[in-house]
C-alpha cells in the first residue's frame, strides 16, 4: 500500500494552495469564534461518485462563492467517504469504480486528485472524517471536518479530532440526542495519547494537544432540532460546560424530516432566526445539494444519471442557487462580537 508522504509526493501541493487552505482555515475559524460576521455555507453532494460532475457543480458553487463573499463563505461538501448502517457504497475512496472491487489505493489516488482540481478554483474542501487511515492522505487539502452521526460516540475519532489543525463539526447522533455531541467536543479539546499511522505509514503513538475549534452540528433526529427551543436548549447546556455556543445547522436529514425538498424550508427558517434575534450562535448551515435533484438506485457505474447522487437525495443546483441567493439577499449585516 502506498503511503501518505509517496502519494503526496506524487500529487503535491504548491504553495498558494497550500497558503489558500491556511486561510481558510483561519476564516472559518473566526467565523466559529465570532470574529468574522459571515455565515458559513458547507454546500454540495451527499458524497461524491463522479469525477466530472464534483468539478461541474465545484465551478459553479466558485461563482456563487465570489458573488456572495462579503456575507456568506461557501465551503465545498466533497465528502469522499460513506458510513453506512448496514450495508451501501461506501464512498470514492473505498470503491472508486462502483463494482465491489474495493481498489482502495486508486480511490485514494482518484480523490486527492480531485480535490487539487478542486482547489485550483480557490475553493475550500469540507469532508467526513471516517477512516482514520485515510484521512492521512488527504489532511493538507482540508479545510473543515465533520464526525458523523453514526461515529460521533467513536473514542478514536476524538482523538484524532484533538490532533488535527482544521476546525471539526461533530453531528449529533440519529436519534437526535445533542449529548454524546457536546461529550465529543469536551473530548476533543482536551490531550490524548494514541497509536496511529504516520505519514510514512509506520506505527506510531501520537501525543495531541487538543482541539480548541470543534462545534457542534444540529441535524435533527425522529424529529427535526432546528427549532427556538432546541436552540436555546443546545446553548444553556453548551454554555453550562463552559463551551462556546457555536451551532451549524444541517437543513438535511432529520431537520429535514429525510425529505430533500424540505431544505429550503428549514434554510428560510434558520434565516428568519437569525434576522429576528441577531443570532450570532447559528454559525451557518449545510446544504445536500447537487446538480440534478434527487438520488438513483446503485446498479452499474456505466448507467448512471450524470449529476444525480447515489447516496441520500440532494436539492438540485437551480434549488441551491435560490436558497443561497435568498439568504444573500434577506441576511442581515452581523455585527462581530
Amino acid at each position: 500500500m502506498i503511503t501518505p508522504n509517496k502519494l503526496k509526493k506524487i500529487l503535491p501541493i504548491n504553495k498558494i494552495t497550500k497558503n489558500f487552505i491556511l486561510k481558510s482555515r483561519e476564516t472559518i475559524i473566526n467565523i466559529i469564534n465570532g470574529k468574522d460576521p459571515r455565515l458559513l455555507i458547507i454546500c454540495g453532494p451527499c458524497s461524491i461518485h463522479e469525477i466530472k460532475s464534483a468539478i461541474d457543480y465545484g465551478t459553479r458553487l466558485k461563482f456563487l462563492s465570489k458573488k456572495f463573499i462579503n456575507k456568506l463563505y461557501i465551503v465545498m461538501r466533497v465528502y469522499l467517504e460513506k458510513s453506512r448502517t448496514i450495508y451501501g457504497w461506501k464512498g470514492l475512496i473505498n470503491d472508486p469504480y462502483i463494482n465491489q472491487s474495493f481498489d482502495i489505493e486508486s480511490g485514494l489516488f482518484i480523490a486527492r486528485n480531485l480535490l487539487l482540481h478542486l482547489l485550483k478554483l480557490e475553493l475550500p474542501i469540507a469532508t467526513e472524517i471516517l477512516s482514520i487511515n485515510n484521512y492521512q492522505y488527504i489532511n493538507d487539502l482540508i479545510s473543515w471536518g465533520s464526525v458523523g452521526a453514526r461515529t460521533v460516540e467513536s473514542q478514536i475519532h476524538r482523538e484524532m479530532v484533538s490532533g488535527i489543525s482544521i476546525p471539526v463539526g461533530f453531528k449529533n447522533n440519529t436519534d437526535g440526542n445533542i449529548t454524546k455531541a457536546i461529550n465529543a467536543i469536551m473530548a476533543s479539546r482536551l490531550k490524548h495519547s494514541f497509536i496511529n499511522i504516520n505519514q510514512h505509514g509506520k506505527i506510531n503513538i501520537v501525543n495531541t494537544n487538543g482541539n480548541c475549534n470543534s462545534h457542534i452540528i444540529l441535524r435533527g433526529g425522529k424529529t427535526p432540532n432546528y427549532y427556538n427551543d432546541n436552540i436555546y436548549f443546545c446553548k444553556r447546556k453548551m454554555t453550562n460546560l463552559g463551551l462556546p455556543t457555536a451551532l451549524l445547522i444541517d437543513c438535511s436529514h432529520g431537520n429535514a424530516n429525510n425529505n430533500y425538498l424540505n431544505q429550503l424550508k428549514v434554510a428560510r427558517f434558520i434565516l428568519k432566526q437569525i434576522n429576528n434575534n441577531n443570532n450570532h450562535d447559528i454559525i451557518g448551515i449545510m446544504l445536500e445539494s447537487n446538480i440534478n435533484s434527487g438520488n438513483q438506485k446503485l446498479n452499474s457505474s456505466k448507467h448512471l444519471k450524470y449529476g444525480v447522487s447515489i447516496t441520500d437525495p440532494c436539492i438540485n443546483w437551480d434549488t441551491t442557487n435560490e436558497i443561497l441567493f435568498e439568504i444573500y439577499n434577506n441576511l442581515s449585516t452581523r455585527i462581530i462580537k
